[in-house]
């Protein structure tokens, strides 16, 4: 069954998406749902605790404040073509905002969404992995 979900998921992705028509909204669009998985899956892996609980502790990695840190963190790892892709991000405009976050800092986590909507699309799990292993510690 995983190899059936990996290769329709892996064979959208190949067929359907040209990563470079999306716009950086676009990209952190998915990059939004992607890191909010993973940061579910680490907290309900390493906290046992009551659902309200986990929810609080997901919310201090998915908040624009704490993907703004993230930004800096990721910028020292980052390659060449993900430093231009978080920049892409973070310059988009938006016409929304964080409700408990400087503009700065919403912008530093857009374009993390964007690098983790990047990476996702273009199915490079292994980066992915990385990227989150230094990130949600």
């Amino acid at each position: 069954m995983d190899k059936l979900k990996n290769s329709i998921i892996a064979g959208i992705i190949r067929d359907k998406v040209d990563v470079r028509e999306y716009s950086a909204l676009n990209l952190a669009y998915i990059g939004d749902a992607v890191f909010e998985i993973y940061a579910r899956t680490k907290v309900v892996i390493e906290f046992k605790a009551t659902v309200n609980e986990m929810n609080k502790k997901t919310c201090q990695y998915v908040s624009a404040t704490a993907q703004s840190e993230m930004y800096h963190k990721i910028l020292e790892v980052a390659t060449d073509e993900e430093i231009r892709i978080l920049k892409r991000g973070r310059n988009a405009t938006s016409h929304s905002s964080a409700k408990n976050a400087t503009k700065s800092a919403y912008r530093h986590a857009t374009g993390v969404e964007t690098l983790i909507g990047y990476l996702y699309l273009t199915n490079n799990k292994s980066r992915l992995d990385e990227i989150f292993e230094l990130i949600l510690k």
